[in-house]
């Protein structure tokens, strides 16, 4: 009797239609193309940065300018996506995504290129959060699982993969070429969307109802903030006047934002959501995640850029081993959501994560794209276990209503901890780098026989090699000793910073148990 009532209540059960289904798989190509072009750069910076005649120190921008337009732009979709509605607003966007990106392969200059990428993030960041309002919004709650699970694989294998894109891309074909490969997803995602979404009438009349000042403050707030944590670590933090004159813009801004949308009848973000206890433990979790999630893809390259100077293909097929097991694995993981606590399967995805982090502590001079095979498997397994179930378990108590503005603060708070955990753990690198090459430097003395010996063999080497001068065979010999102590201490760097995102992992695991249980199903709001 029991198994005919199940087999029944399955049945009677909301189907979403196929119409519905190609919507939210259409959404989801903007998704995880918006934040593909966070990461898709970052293993071909040298030679966009030779392309347009900037410094190395300036190159950073071409990434970050993207994440400010995305992170301003996410928490302002729910509400211009009211005005506008909703399909006309994300068919805009997904039509300005492509061109903005285009126009980035023309840019001479980096002014230039920081303008156009900041409108290409501003046009891309409206795609993520509106491909997970439809999946909160358009599929049933017995089939949210499987729609969050197309959206972890865009938010985890998107950054994975975007520097083995990249790198491929501008080893053979220029770098140019990795700002056009938006255009055939974005055509093929504005057809379907243009055929699958209901046409719906703009309410030009919110904007007279609109959070202006939460707006702006918001907007003021988040790029100061942004450009803190970009430039801080360049200018050496505090002793810098722009940094400090920064951060207090950063600091009023986003106060007096807080107590806007605290205090407003029609706040621009539901601040209020927070309150709600699954949301604000997966929001923390969320955060810490994007930290490791941000700061992995941007350690990672560096470490095999600078220590073993990997050109930008070399360095995308070492990191394609983090994303394609994923493409295997998340599909699985609503199946397991249906027999397993998902507040289980998020610890234990992320503390997989944090075991494949502190795998590569023990970096050495000799710790190259071969070694990192093994902890970046694992690293793919403990991702593909994390952002579903921690999804599930964030909106579990969200109503429909609310699904857009649960949305966005989500989002931006991810890709703000992202942006935080980049910066952070570049001060880091720089700061336990100095540390190491100071404890090293000690040392290395010529009281030491080792280190009189060793300056020896590199001097005779020289002198062997074309250097008939004794004296400058010995200060060559002093510059590589130098240089091997650079290296190696940079390396140590890096391993403390892979041990700082392990213990963020760490503590995220440990937060995510104090959720409480979803309901089987997962996900939010309503049919």
């Amino acid at each position: 009797m029991s198994t005919i009532a199940a087999t029944t209540l399955a049945t009677s059960q909301p189907r979403a239609s196929t119409r519905e289904w190609i919507a939210v798989l259409a959404g989801m190509i903007g998704a995880f193309m918006a934040i593909l072009n966070i990461q898709i750069t970052n293993a071909s910076l040298l030679d966009i940065e030779g392309g347009i005649g900037t410094g190395v120190d300036n190159g950073a921008w071409i990434s970050t300018s993207y994440l400010i337009g995305e992170i301003v732009v996410i928490p302002l979709t729910a509400y211009f996506s009211g005005v506008f509605s909703f399909r006309r607003y994300i068919l805009v966007n997904s039509v300005l995504f492509p061109l903005f990106s285009i126009a980035c392969a023309f840019a001479h200059d980096l002014g230039t290129m920081i303008v156009l990428r900041g409108l290409q993030g501003f046009a891309g960041g409206v795609l993520i959060p509106m491909a997970f309002t439809m999946v909160l919004t358009k599929l049933p709650k017995s089939q949210q699982p499987l729609g969050l699970a197309i959206f972890a694989l865009s938010v985890t294998f998107a950054p994975a993969i975007g520097p083995t894109i990249g790198g491929y891309l501008t080893e053979n074909y220029g770098w140019q070429t990795i700002f056009f490969i938006n255009a055939v997803p974005s055509a093929i995602m504005v057809v379907a969307l243009a055929l699958t979404l209901d046409k719906q009438p703009m309410q030009l009349g919110l904007l007279r109802e609109g959070d202006w000042a939460g707006i702006f403050t918001m907007a003021i707030g988040l790029s100061a903030l942004q450009t803190v944590l970009e430039e801080g670590n360049k200018e050496d933090w505090f002793s810098s006047p722009f940094i400090v004159k920064l951060s207090i813009v950063a600091f009023v801004f986003l106060a007096a934002f807080i107590w806007i949308e605290l205090t407003v009848k029609k706040p621009l973000v539901k601040l209020s959501l927070l309150r709600q206890r699954n949301f604000g433990i997966g929001v923390a979790v969320n955060v810490l995640v994007g930290v490791a999630l941000f700061g992995s893809v941007y350690i990672l390259p560096q470490y095999l850029g600078q220590v073993q100077r990997y050109n930008a293909e070399q360095i995308g097929n070492v990191l394609a081993w983090t994303g394609l097991p994923q493409l295997l694995l998340i599909p699985l993981v609503p199946m397991m959501m249906k027999r397993f606590d998902a507040r289980y399967i998020g610890f234990l995805g992320i503390s997989i994560f944090a075991i494949s982090c502190f795998m590569n502590v023990m970096l050495s001079a000799d710790t190259a794209g071969d070694q990192f095979w093994i902890p970046n498997i694992i690293r793919a397994i403990g991702q593909a276990l994390v952002l579903t179930p921690i999804t599930a378990i964030t909106t579990a108590g969200i109503a429909a209503a609310d699904a857009a503005a649960a949305s966005g603060l989500t989002n931006m708070l991810r890709n703000l901890g992202g942006a935080v955990g980049t910066a952070t753990l570049g001060t880091v690198l720089t700061k336990r780098e100095q540390f190491h090459s100071n404890i090293i430097g000690q040392s290395i003395t010529l009281g030491r026989d080792e280190v009189r010996n060793r300056l020896d063999q590199v001097t005779g080497y020289f002198m062997s090699h074309g250097v008939s001068d004794h004296a400058v065979a010995t200060q060559k010999a002093v510059v590589a000793l130098g240089q091997i102590v650079k290296r190696q201490a940079l390396s140590m760097g890096f391993s403390d910073t892979f041990a700082v995102i392990g213990t963020v992992l760490a503590i995220a695991a440990i937060a995510l148990l104090f959720a409480q249980k979803p309901r089987a199903g997962g996900g939010a709001g309503a049919h």
